[in-house]
């Protein structure tokens, strides 16, 4: 059994088209909150959500050496759907958790569905040329109240007027009373790009129902990060939310994303 499948949740009916749901970088299942999850409830759609290696109740390893690759996160998420009896399901991946859902397509195509890739950037090594990250993010001061931490982390990458405090501290709440450790989640920057040899032409996933969802102000990828990555994918759908940052879309920026996706089984 994978470490995340221990902690793999699904919501919804068990019959229902599954979406299985990954987070980024140093993200549990809990960043997929109600407000992400209960519009695609509320379809019909069985949503699979779980935590990361070294993250909420999963496996962890000290801050700093992890025993994992980026290529056992990808893993990890074919873990889960194995485990859980899924044959196929569609794939929400945000910033890291959308490099894997592409990984994951480019792989084992006939386990995915489709893709929705919010905030993120192409795994295609064909595609560069893009902008780096605002270089004025920077760790911001540290404190002593863990909720308060990852409140304060998250704040620079949202957009203008677009940061929910309340939701995030609500998230941050949830993420503290579930992890192990929380410095050991940092260890996904250890691994990012230390992918398995494998398939990388995105080209070949023409014909494989992807939106991008991506906003004009993310400091982290900026916009052309996700113009780039919806041009690669013959077919994609792009959508620009104007003043979002690096983030989980506002609720009114979501419902319309979540309805885009095909109830289709596969």
């Amino acid at each position: 059994m994978s470490p995340p499948l221990a902690t793999a949740e699904s919501l919804g009916p068990d019959d229902g088209p599954p979406v299985l749901l990954i987070g980024g970088a140093t993200w549990s299942r809990d960043w997929w909150d109600a407000i992400a999850t209960t519009p695609l409830v509320d379809r019909g759609f069985r949503v699979v959500r779980y935590d990361h290696r070294d993250t909420g109740e999963a496996e962890h390893w000290p801050p700093g050496a992890p025993g994992y690759t980026g290529a056992d996160l990808t893993a990890d998420a074919l873990g889960v759907l194995d485990g859980l009896g899924i044959g196929a399901a569609h794939v929400i991946g945000l910033s890291m958790g959308g490099g894997i859902a592409q990984e994951l397509a480019l792989a084992h195509r006939d386990r995915v569905a489709g893709l929705t890739l919010i905030a993120t950037t192409a795994v295609d090594p064909r595609v560069t040329g893009l902008p780096g990250s605002d270089p004025s993010l920077a760790p911001g001061p540290e404190l002593d109240d863990p909720v308060a931490a990852i409140v304060e982390a998250e704040r620079p990458c949202a957009g203008p007027r677009m940061f929910e405090e309340a939701r995030i501290r609500a998230i941050a709440e949830q993420v503290v009373a579930r992890t192990k450790d929380l410095a050991s989640a940092a260890n996904h920057f250890l691994v990012l790009g230390d992918a398995a040899p494998g398939p990388d032409d995105l080209s070949t996933l023409a014909g494989l129902p992807t939106t991008v969802v991506h906003g004009t102000a993310d400091p982290v990828f900026p916009v052309e990060h996700g113009r780039a990555l919806a041009a690669a994918i013959p077919g994609a759908e792009l959508v620009e939310v104007d003043g979002m940052g690096h983030q989980l879309p506002p609720a009114g920026a979501w419902r319309p994303v979540v309805g885009r996706i095909s109830p289709a089984r596969r």
